[in-house]
């Protein structure tokens, strides 16, 4: 009989595999999810990608190319379009034919920009595909024209966004609901407004970049790209940093107010590598604090908020990708008790399925013994990035790095889904190989076996840091 683990990961690549869709005869890509979102979306279908490297390569590719080759050409209020920026969302039909609504595409996404060259140098790593990243150099230079000129209007080095479509949203964040960007006192803040995400998600792409552009020959490229990513940083510590409570303002309004709010939004600036260790080690404790996590996973907005309510769509609910992003960021800062906690929780939820599947967000009430958590209603299933977020979970767990420049895939101080004593890896694709390993719980540890000879080299790292 299949284990119950086994059939979490079929259920995934099921879901996936039914949302792949086929935009040209060799291009792949993630539609969003059923029933609602079965049409391209720029973030879902670029954050499902990056869940799914190093096993999946080829639909990080298909997105690359889709997102790259469509970037914004012009200045258009209707679709709030941009030179350099990365769509939102395509709809095709009869009400997106008739520039009835301005899904054609439409723009408004302050972040998909900064996560394509993310997802373009994580594809790099494990591809290994310098003649791509030549090709695609272009659409990279776009993109960072956008993050310096359309994206930072008031020279503030900071990400911001303003609707200018009619028809479109007023917040263009992850979080995109009407009213889930706030201030302490459940005021909504007035655009434009500067996520604390969007900011982590600018640095860690320019630093990023800059691997890229010294991997292809572009050392002055990459030193500008450098510069201005620790100049964003210091801006960052200053301006979002909550330097008495200690934790990540959820954004800046449009006067450079800080929203004082705790939500889960910080948790990004873990995995985009912004914070200090120290600012890391704050930020993580507050995130599986009683107020932030659930017992099933981290809550959207801490139960401490005004704004607070277990049943809305951003504002105290729990989204799987959300906490797969942020299982990452813990395993970046070495956070591997917070970790441990965290992949009990979301285990638990799947534990608790009827069908093995993790829906799109679930309700943030509080855990109750062995119940399941409370479904929201309407959630999507399948979902892409839920299914993809066990993939990056696994990840995040089992330590799995690639470096741009090494042959080699490094296991960073390996642990086990819980109640898991042996986990097999295979199909993790290198360059124009692949490579497996296994895990083992006993006594002593978890204990790792390489693959066959003649597979890329698995190097395990252990350390003392917790």
């Amino acid at each position: 009989m299949r284990s119950a683990g086994g059939r979490v990961i079929d259920c995934a690549i099921t879901d996936i595999s039914m949302l792949l869709t086929r935009e040209s005869d060799s291009l792949l890509y993630p539609y969003a999810g059923i029933p609602w979102f079965s049409a391209p979306f720029g973030r879902d279908g670029i954050i499902t990608a990056y869940q799914l490297l190093p096993w999946a390569p080829r639909v990080a590719r298909g997105v690359l190319e889709f997102v790259l080759s469509g970037l914004g050409t012009k200045m258009e209020a209707f679709t709030d379009e941009e030179p350099g920026k990365v769509f939102h969302e395509l709809r095709r039909g009869e009400m997106a034919c008739l520039r009835e609504i301005p899904f054609i595409p439409y723009f408004g996404s302050v972040d998909a920009t900064p996560l394509a060259l993310i997802l373009l140098h994580e594809y790099a790593c494990w591809s290994e595909d310098r003649a791509s990243v030549e090709h695609w150099w272009p659409a990279v230079e776009r993109i960072l024209a956008w993050l310096d000129h359309y994206g930072d209007v008031d020279g503030d080095l900071f990400l911001e966004y303003a609707r200018r479509s009619a028809g479109g949203l007023s917040n263009q964040g992850w979080k995109d609901s009407h009213d889930s960007v706030m201030h302490a006192n459940g005021r909504l803040a007035e655009a434009p407004i500067r996520l604390c995400e969007v900011q982590a998600y600018a640095y860690r792409a320019r630093l990023r970049t800059a691997e890229l552009a010294d991997w292809i020959g572009r050392s002055e490229r990459a030193e500008s790209l450098r510069h201005s990513a620790l100049r964003l940083r210091a801006e960052f510590q200053e301006k979002f940093w909550d330097a008495s409570e200690r934790f990540v303002f959820l954004a800046l309004d449009g006067t450079g107010n800080p929203c004082r709010v705790r939500s889960s939004n910080m948790g990004h600036c873990l995995w985009g590598g912004i914070l200090s260790d120290l600012e890391a080690e704050a930020v993580s404790k507050i995130l599986l604090s009683d107020a932030m996590f659930s017992g099933h996973g981290i809550r959207t907005l801490a139960d401490t908020e005004f704004a607070y309510n277990p049943m809305s769509y951003h504002n105290g609910s729990i989204w799987p990708h959300d906490n797969s992003i942020i299982a990452e960021g813990l395993r970046r800062y070495g956070r591997t008790t917070e970790l441990e906690r965290l992949s009990e929780g979301l285990f638990s939820v799947i534990e608790a399925s009827e069908d093995f599947r993790l829906p799109e967000l679930f309700c943030g009430f509080r855990k109750r013994a062995l119940e399941p958590p409370v479904p929201y209603e309407v959630a999507c299933k399948p979902q892409a990035w839920s299914a993809g977020s066990i993939f990056l979970l696994l990840k995040a767990l089992l330590g799995i790095e690639k470096q741009l420049t090494d042959p080699h895939v490094t296991l960073r101080d390996p642990l086990l889904p819980p109640k898991t004593r042996l986990l097999r890896c295979s199909a993790l694709g290198v360059g124009d190989s692949a490579t497996s390993f296994e895990l083992q719980r006993s006594t002593a540890g978890i204990r790792a076996t390489r693959g066959p000879t003649g597979q890329r080299p698995v190097l395990v790292s252990r350390s003392s840091r917790r």
